[in-house]
């Protein structure tokens, strides 16, 4: 299954839902979730587009759907 794309670039933030469980993942997967404020399958949250978030959002896209703001 390949990675998800992070969308383009834009000023005001991302639209990140979490899709699919953390069960059985790398514990440094579930501890970028828990950064990202995702707890529960989906939940969904509003993050701005800083290169912190990009790279969070790069390390676990596959358990995420993300769309621009």
């Amino acid at each position: 299954m390949p990675t998800p794309k992070i969308p383009k670039v834009t000023k005001k933030g991302f639209v990140i839902t979490l899709r699919r469980s953390p069960i059985g993942t790398p514990q440094k997967h579930r501890l970028v979730l828990s950064g990202l404020g995702l707890r529960k399958i989906r939940q969904t949250v509003t993050r701005p587009n800083t290169p912190q978030v990009r790279g969070m959002i790069d390390k676990v896209g596959y358990l995420l759907e993300v769309q621009p703001q």
